[in-house]
């Protein structure tokens, strides 16, 4: 499967289907994959989320259309998929900066283009893994809010804090572990975790799966960083794997890290 050509359909699928509502199921059947899974790889590989892009692409049409004078706002609220006349109203202020009731042939608004890609790259996938499958654990810590743009620098800083105060207590961390927000599909928190109950932390429940395990050697930030990046936009792309809506665990072990990702 040319993984790009698939993602050219999905953004044509999602051009075809802006006045209704984008059926995320058959995005997913074009890519092959789940929905979690599909959501994921489109937005590890555009940089922006599924449900982001579909909202600035019928705010860009909405303003050629209003442009063309030939449409009432309560009118394109509709057509765009909006609840009332006010929230599209808020919503595309806040994206060309002007109030649709104030918009002339002469106003200045923003576009934002539909996504294409080159459909003749090549990514080679060389990396090494293994299926393992773990029984139900509970692990046991304190966490920290990021995002993809901060997380290279936040969770090696966190983990040394972290460390730090509760290393004469409970000795060093085994475990650490990504969330993601599934609205915006990127990273949202960062945890440092014990695998045995620690006073005044949260309780972490993960349930039984199987998990793909790639394993780093050393417990180097920037080596954990740099697999997780190649997983995501090298190795994902081009498995037949569906992901599971579970987070990412980083296991610290015997001077290596087992970098782990729940699979169906």
């Amino acid at each position: 499967m040319n993984i790009y050509r698939s993602l050219n359909d999905i953004t044509k699928y999602i051009e075809d289907h802006l006045e209704e509502d984008v059926s995320y199921v058959a995005l997913a059947r074009i890519l092959g994959t789940n929905e979690y899974t599909m959501k994921r790889i489109f937005s590890l590989l555009t940089g922006i989320g599924l449900s982001e892009y579909i909202r600035k692409r019928r705010l860009s049409c909405a303003g050629f259309d209003l442009c063309g004078g030939k449409w009432k706002i309560i009118d394109l609220a509709v057509k765009y998929r909006y609840e009332n006349a006010t929230s599209f109203s808020r919503a595309f202020e806040h994206f060309h900066g002007v109030k649709p009731s104030e918009v002339d042939t002469d106003t200045a608004l923003k576009n934002f283009p539909r996504i294409g890609f080159q459909e003749d790259v090549f990514i080679p996938t060389s990396m090494k893994y293994e299926i393992v499958s773990y029984p139900e654990f509970n692990l046991y810590g304190k966490g920290i809010s990021t995002d993809n743009a901060h997380i290279a620098m936040d969770a090696p800083q966190f983990f040394y804090e972290f460390e730090k105060k509760y290393y004469d207590k409970y000795g060093s961390v085994p475990f650490g572990m990504i969330t993601y927000d599934t609205e915006r599909e990127e990273s949202r928190c960062y945890y440092c975790l014990y695998d045995r109950e620690a006073e005044g932390m949260e309780r972490i429940y993960i349930p039984s799966s199987k998990w793909l395990k790639f394993q780093i050697s050393s417990q180097n930030a920037k080596e954990i960083h740099d697999v997780s990046q190649q997983f995501y936009h090298e190795f994902l792309p081009s498995c037949k794997f569906n992901l599971r809506e579970l987070p990412e665990l980083e296991y610290y072990h015997d001077g290596v890290t087992d970098f782990l990702v729940a699979i169906d």
